[in-house]
């Protein structure tokens, strides 16, 4: 039993731990948390089945354990914080989250955008000027950011990924007029904000890979007309398909469990020889065989549903790393310790 539990995500233990509370508990628990972790939460939970008493009670048990060995409340609080969200979230993405704990800001203006739809929120931007959009899109989920994209005019979303690309820090006033604004907007209330880490060449590219191929490239090439130093940044940190030849062998093999047979069928038709035989390597040899036979038995296949079929596991494996089951590495080659 103590192997089952092991085997379990991390998302899977919180799921468990939830469902063990109780409706009222839980529901408390969601109440502090962000609505991309109430939907993988969420998920995770209606996924969970014939969960045993005693692997809940393994999964209690473990949950004591750590809280029992973390220090009081409020004793070195700062260096668990950092700790926790850094494994929880991974480097990249747990900085921006740490800077607003920590140091004090809470931009529920901003924050509320993380509730609305994609085209709710493109209506309520769309005449901003491009620096407030990039200050906006950086703020939110790439996974969001890239949704809202798609209902943005193209004219202003190359400007505002350019200026996105280039943010590093904003000050805390040009933060709290934003929030302002939006608050009035959505008629909430303004909080102040301290300086935040927003932006930069991997929050742009974290967003373009959200988005279709051919709408990724275009803003990239309006980008490269007007920095072409800063679009190469930019380019250095996507991930694209034929990056995932850089997997290690178990992650590729966790990505294939995920991904269904058509569509793989149809991403590989344009891929190169060594990421197909990448793929191969990892399945078993019959499964290989058949892949093989398929491959050979489709005939031509339009650009377009190639690149939707790529791009369609692409999101699972982006997803697989942010759950901490795979790692990507990035796309820029750099080296893994």
């Amino acid at each position: 039993m103590s192997a089952q539990v092991d085997e379990l995500s991390g998302i899977d233990r919180s799921a468990i731990l939830l469902l063990s509370l109780g409706e009222d508990e839980a529901a408390e628990v969601m109440r502090h948390l962000g609505p991309r972790e109430v939907q993988k939460l969420g998920a995770a939970m209606a996924r969970l089945s014939h969960v045993s008493t005693e692997q809940a009670q393994t999964v209690l048990a473990d949950f004591r354990s750590r809280l029992e060995r973390q220090t009081s409340l409020g004793v070195g609080s700062d260096q668990y914080i950092r700790a926790m969200l850094t494994k929880a979230l991974g480097a990249d993405k747990a900085g921006t989250v740490i800077d607003r704990i920590l140091h004090g800001g809470e931009a529920s203006g901003l924050e509320n955008l993380k509730w609305m739809d994609a085209r709710s929120i493109a209506d309520l931007i769309k005449l901003e000027h491009p620096q407030v959009l990039a200050m906006i899109l950086a703020y939110m989920e790439p996974e969001q950011a890239g949704e809202v994209i798609h209902h943005l005019p193209e004219r202003v979303v190359s400007e505002a990924m350019m200026r996105l690309a280039s943010l590093e820090t904003v000050q805390p006033a040009a933060i709290r007029e934003l929030n302002e604004i939006l608050e009035e907007q959505l008629s909430g209330e303004s909080q102040s904000l301290q300086v935040a880490s927003l932006g930069g060449a991997k929050s742009a590219a974290d967003i373009l890979n959200r988005l279709e191929t051919s709408l990724a490239t275009s803003i990239l090439d309006k980008m490269r007309e007007s920095d072409s130093e800063l679009a190469e940044k930019v380019q250095e940190k996507m991930f694209v398909f034929d990056d995932l030849i850089k997997l290690d062998d178990r992650s590729m093999q966790i990505l294939l469990r995920e991904v269904p047979a058509d569509g793989l069928v149809t991403a590989l038709k344009g891929a190169a020889p060594a990421l197909k035989e990448k793929f191969f390597a990892n399945m078993s040899k019959r499964a290989a065989e058949m892949l093989r036979d398929d491959l050979e038995a489709k005939g031509p296949v339009r650009i377009s549903e190639v690149e939707t079929a790529q791009k369609a596991i692409l999101q699972v494996a982006q997803r697989l790393d942010a759950a901490g089951q795979i790692s990507l590495g990035g796309g820029s080659g750099e080296a893994m310790l």
